[in-house]
């Protein structure tokens, strides 16, 4: 008997007030590991109406400039227009910033500590993390969060480019994947809402999201006669960005990692150190996955591990393959392999990855996972030959 779902996944554009909050925090974190690779930061923002606030623990001897750091990472998403109330040259920034907390750094800090188990670094937290990884798009991610980053990176492209002058900085899409015997057959809907001047017509949009956007990036065969397009489904969308709703670092953890398709442990990664594992780890579970899927040991896979704060070692690893493993393969004997592989305390996560680097503003907008770029060292696939050794 055929399997038939239907799957949909969102995506929302650098101007979405969530995703204002979380490019400000990741500036402010890649600035300070530009300066002190051994920075500690925790770093929050929230952005409404025309302020901007930024907080949180930052141990570092870097010396910067917050405001300005607010101010260029604002105009670099495009909040310049005359008509902006949330304007990079008029936000008022606030900042509350402490340094990290003694009895959480003594937990992370490769020393002995009265009480602290073990002398390595320990986890900054307690906590669980996920990684996924499926064959069915090339970037080894599910089809719908992928689709729906496609869309929002190709309405900020036009944007930017400047070619069309009604488009502004806020955006959120969704698509809707048809699935049979779990492979996309088809894209039932396509959502778009992207904020715009006062002077252009809805028609028009719906026009250029239709023809300039949606059928440039979705796969045709996958686009049918049925599928419903919504554009701007209010029918106007010119007040956006915090001018028309809040924004808070963190608040997208789904739209960051896998659309809703892998199960996600909840702690946000953006305006974090890899010390902490809310971060580190789920990077690490993606490594670990994608190289799952790409050794051919399963067609889709999970993995799932947990820490204590202040310990080194994760106190579980699980690997959920749906079934999908190669045959004479077992989700425990996946598992073994793995923890022969990879090894999952915190400083080798960081060493294995090489994430010590001010690479996270790279991360922020569509997706963290699913990215070719290099310096996303979470996305490469060169533990493949040592997976499938190690099952044998």
């Amino acid at each position: 008997m055929s399997k038939r779902f239907i799957f949909s996944s969102e995506s929302v554009g650098e101007g979405h007030p969530d995703k204002v909050a979380d490019t400000i925090s990741d500036a402010v974190l890649d600035a300070c590991l530009t300066q002190d690779k051994t920075s500690r930061v925790a770093c929050e923002t929230y952005v409404k109406s025309n302020i901007a606030v930024v907080g949180g623990e930052i141990t570092t001897r870097a010396k910067l400039d917050f405001v300005k750091l607010a101010r260029e990472a604002i105009r670099g998403i495009g909040y310049v227009n005359d008509d902006d109330v949330f304007h990079a040259d008029k936000v008022f920034v606030n900042t509350i910033i402490t340094q990290q907390s003694p009895d959480i750094s003594q937990g992370v800090d490769a020393k002995a500590a009265k009480g602290k188990k073990k002398a390595e670094q320990g986890a900054g937290d307690q906590g669980l993390m996920f990684g996924y990884a499926s064959d069915e798009t090339p970037e080894l991610m599910p089809a719908p969060i992928m689709f729906a980053h496609r869309l929002g990176r190709k309405l900020t492209d036009i944007r930017k480019s400047g070619r069309v002058h009604w488009l502004r900085p806020d955006a959120k899409s969704q698509v809707s994947v048809v699935y049979e015997n779990d492979e996309p057959v088809a894209i039932s809907n396509v959502v778009i809402s992207t904020q715009h001047t006062a002077d252009v017509e809805h028609k028009q949009i719906e026009e250029f999201c239709i023809e300039e956007v949606i059928k440039k990036v979705l796969p045709k065969n996958l686009l049918t006669p049925d599928t419903l397009f919504l554009i701007n489904p209010t029918g106007r969308f010119v007040v956006g960005g915090p001018q028309g709703d809040t924004g808070l670092t963190g608040r997208k953890i789904i739209v960051d990692s896998y659309g809703g398709f892998g199960r996600h442990g909840g702690g946000a990664f953006s305006g974090k150190d890899p010390s902490k594992v809310d971060r580190s780890a789920a990077y690490m579970g993606r490594y670990v996955a994608k190289n799952i899927v790409a050794a051919g040991l399963a067609s889709r896979c999970e993995i799932q591990f947990a820490y204590a704060i202040g310990y080194p070692d994760p106190v579980s690893v699980y690997v959920n393959t749906f079934g999908t493993a190669k045959e004479g393969l077992t989700d425990e004997s996946i598992t073994a392999a793995v923890e022969r592989v990879f090894s999952f305390k915190p400083a080798d996560i960081v060493k294995q990855l090489n994430l010590l680097r001010p690479i996270y503003s790279k991360t922020t907008n569509y997706g963290h996972f699913g990215k070719s770029d290099k310096d996303l060292t979470w996305e490469a696939t060169d533990k493949v030959k040592a997976l499938q050794k190690a099952v044998k």
